[in-house]
C-alpha cells in the first residue's frame, strides 16, 4: 500500500473521533448512501481536522478509514475503482467545505453534475446534504452534523443515526421509567408508534398489554364506545357489554394516535382518566377505575386546532406531561440508507433472497446503483419512513430475478418530481425526452438569491398565493431553496399544510368543488401535490 499523505492522517488509527470537543458544532461528515459491499453503507467519516485547525482531508481508496457510529472497526473505501490519487476536502468560508477533484483522481458528481476542478459547497448547502458519486458506484452524503457523541448501547429498534433520531433515543430513555404522559409529534409516517413501543418496552410497564388505536381510524359515532366500553343495551347493536380499549390496557400502556381527531366527548372522558383515572362505560352510571399510562401521538397543529375551538387546552396540557419530536426523514438524509437496507432486507428474507446482500465481490456490480441512491436520498419524502419501506418493497419485489435493482420509468418520474434540489444549482436527473415531466411555468419575475431568514410570514403567505401553492415556484419567486420553504411554512403560524386538514374538511371541499383540485387549492391554501396524496389516500375520486 502506497504511503500516506499527512492529510490522510486526519483519523489515525486509535483515536476516537467519535467523541469531540463540545465547543466544536457543526462538523463536516461523509456518510455512506450506497456501496458495493452493502455492510458499508451508514459508515461515516467526520472532516473533523476542516473545523479544528483547517487541515484538509484526502480522500482515496485506500484511507482514510470510515467508521460505522458505535462500531469498533473502521476500514477505508476500498473500492477497486476509485482512485489511489485522492479528492481533496478543504474548508471554505463561512463553514462550508471545498471539494478539488485533481485530474487524475476519482471521477465525481454532485447527484448528475459532473465536478471538474474544484467547487465550493456552502453551509446551507451542507445544511441540505451534498450526494457525492465516486466513480458511479459510491455515494457520500456530504452535510453537517452536531451530534457527535457516542451513541448509546441500544438503538431502541430505531434505525438511524442523524442527530434528530439521537434526541428520540435520548428522548425515549428519559421518560420510559416514570409513569407520565407522554406526546409524540411529528408528521405522518416518521414512526411515532414504534417510539411508543420503545418506551412502553423500557418502561416499567413492559410486563402488561400494549394497546395501540388510531382515533382516525374508528367511527365517529362508536369512537366512545370503542375507548371506554359499554353496557349491553346502552345503543343499537350493543348486544353484551364491552371493554373498551382503556381497560384492555389496564396495568400497561394505551397509544393514541392522530390524537388530534378525538370528538369532544371523547376528549373530556381522555381528560376524566387522565385526572382521576376513571371510566364511564356508555350507558352506565357507575366509573370503573383504570391504571394505564397514556402515550399519544399527532401530526395535526394542536394549538391551532384549541383555538379553532376543535380541541380542548386544558386535554393538550395533560397529554404532554412531556413531549417527543419526530423528525420527517427529509431533515436527516444521513439515514436514508440504512433505512432502505434494512427494509430492503426485511423484504429479501421474505422472498428467500437475502443472500443478495452479502455479497464481498469488490468488483462486482452494485446490487443497489449509484443513480437509484441519489434519487433516494434527494427525494423530499412526504410520506416519511412509511413511503421508504413501501418504495423498498417494491423495488426488491420488482426487481425479483435480476442483478440488481431497477426503478421503473413511472418510480424514477416520482423520485425525480419532488427532489430536493442543491441551493442555487438545478441538478436534474437525465431523462429521455418522452419520459420527461412538463416543467412547471417559471413566474413572471424571480428574486435574487437571499436568505430564508428574510423572508417574512406575511410575504411567504403572499408567495405561495401568487404562485397558486406550487411550493418550487414559491421558492424560486422568493429567491430561497425550496427545502427552506418547507421549514418556513412548518414554522408559520399563518398557513396550514395538507397534512393539517381533517378528512371531514377535504370530503366537504371535494364536494363542493366537484373534484375540481384547482379550486380545492384555492380554497384550501395548501400545495397541490400534497392535498392531491390526501385526496387518494381518502378514496375520493376513486
Amino acid at each position: 500500500m502506497e504511503p500516506k499523505h499527512p492529510a490522510d492522517m486526519s483519523t489515525p488509527a486509535g483515536r476516537d473521533t467519535s467523541r469531540l470537543s463540545p465547543s466544536v458544532h457543526g462538523v463536516p461528515v461523509l456518510t455512506v448512501v450506497a456501496h458495493p459491499q452493502l455492510q458499508r453503507v451508514g459508515d461515516r467519516l467526520l472532516l473533523e481536522p476542516l473545523v479544528t485547525d483547517g487541515r484538509p482531508v484526502s480522500l482515496s481508496r485506500n484511507a482514510p478509514d470510515f467508521t460505522r457510529p458505535g462500531g469498533l472497526l473502521s476500514m477505508p473505501l476500498g473500492d477497486p475503482f476509485i482512485s489511489r490519487t485522492p479528492v481533496l476536502f478543504e474548508p471554505a468560508p463561512r463553514g462550508g467545505v471545498r471539494v478539488h477533484v485533481p485530474g487524475d483522481s476519482t471521477q465525481v458528481r454532485v447527484a448528475w453534475e459532473p465536478l471538474t476542478g474544484g467547487r465550493e459547497f456552502s453551509p446551507e448547502e451542507l445544511s441540505v446534504g451534498v450526494p457525492l458519486v465516486l466513480a458511479d458506484r459510491v455515494v457520500l452524503l456530504l452535510h453537517r452534523t452536531s451530534a457527535l457523541q457516542a451513541p448509546g448501547p441500544e438503538d431502541l429498534g430505531i434505525v438511524g443515526q442523524g442527530e434528530g433520531i439521537r434526541q428520540v433515543r435520548d428522548d425515549i430513555t428519559r421518560v420510559a421509567d416514570l409513569s407520565i404522559p407522554v406526546l409524540i409529534r411529528g408528521e405522518t409516517g416518521t414512526g411515532k408508534e414504534l417510539v411508543a413501543r420503545a418506551i412502553h418496552e423500557r418502561g416499567n410497564r413492559r410486563d402488561g398489554p400494549f394497546v395501540s388505536v388510531n382515533l382516525g381510524a374508528l367511527a365517529k359515532d362508536l369512537v366512545s364506545a370503542e375507548l371506554f366500553g359499554a353496557q349491553r343495551g346502552a345503543f343499537t347493536g350493543a348486544t353484551r357489554d364491552r371493554e373498551g380499549f382503556v381497560r384492555a390496557a389496564h396495568g400497561g400502556t394505551l397509544f393514541l394516535d392522530e390524537v388530534g381527531e378525538a370528538p369532544p366527548e371523547v376528549q373530556a372522558a381522555l381528560l376524566r382518566v387522565l385526572e382521576s383515572g376513571d371510566v364511564i362505560p356508555v350507558g352506565g352510571h357507575e366509573p370503573v377505575r383504570v391504571d394505564v399510562r397514556l402515550v399519544s401521538a399527532t401530526d395535526a397543529d394542536l394549538e391551532s386546532r384549541i383555538q379553532q375551538r376543535l380541541f380542548k387546552a386544558p386535554l393538550l396540557h395533560r397529554l404532554a406531561g412531556f413531549e417527543i419530536q419526530m423528525p420527517p426523514l427529509r431533515a436527516r438524509r444521513e439515514d436514508i440508507g440504512p433505512l432502505f437496507l434494512h427494509f430492503a432486507r426485511q423484504e429479501l428474507e421474505a422472498t428467500g433472497e437475502a443472500g443478495r446482500l452479502s455479497s464481498s465481490e469488490p468488483r462486482a456490480r452494485p446490487w443497489l446503483p449509484a443513480d437509484l441512491a441519489v434519487r433516494l436520498v434527494r427525494y423530499a419524502w412526504p410520506g416519511n419512513v412509511r413511503q421508504l419501506r413501501n418504495v423498498a418493497r417494491q423495488l426488491v419485489i420488482g426487481s425479483r430475478g435480476m442483478p440488481h435493482l431497477r426503478a421503473d420509468a413511472r418510480l424514477e418520474q416520482t423520485l425525480d418530481a419532488e427532489a430536493l434540489p442543491l441551493p442555487g444549482t438545478a441538478l436534474a436527473a437525465p431523462a429521455s425526452p418522452e419520459l420527461a415531466a412538463p416543467a412547471p411555468e417559471a413566474p413572471e419575475a424571480k428574486a435574487a438569491r437571499r436568505k430564508p431568514s428574510d423572508v417574512g410570514e406575511q410575504e411567504l403567505l403572499e408567495a405561495l398565493r401568487a404562485s397558486s401553492w406550487d411550493l418550487k415556484a414559491t421558492a424560486d419567486w422568493l429567491g430561497i431553496p425550496r427545502p427552506s420553504v418547507y421549514l418556513l411554512i412548518d414554522k408559520s403560524s399563518l398557513i396550514r399544510t395538507a397534512r393539517d386538514l381533517s378528512p371531514e374538511e377535504i370530503t366537504r371541499c371535494y364536494n363542493e368543488c366537484g373534484g375540481d383540485l384547482d379550486q380545492m387549492v384555492q380554497r384550501l391554501e395548501v400545495s397541490k401535490r400534497a392535498l392531491q396524496r390526501r385526496v387518494r389516500e381518502l378514496g375520493l375520486g376513486a
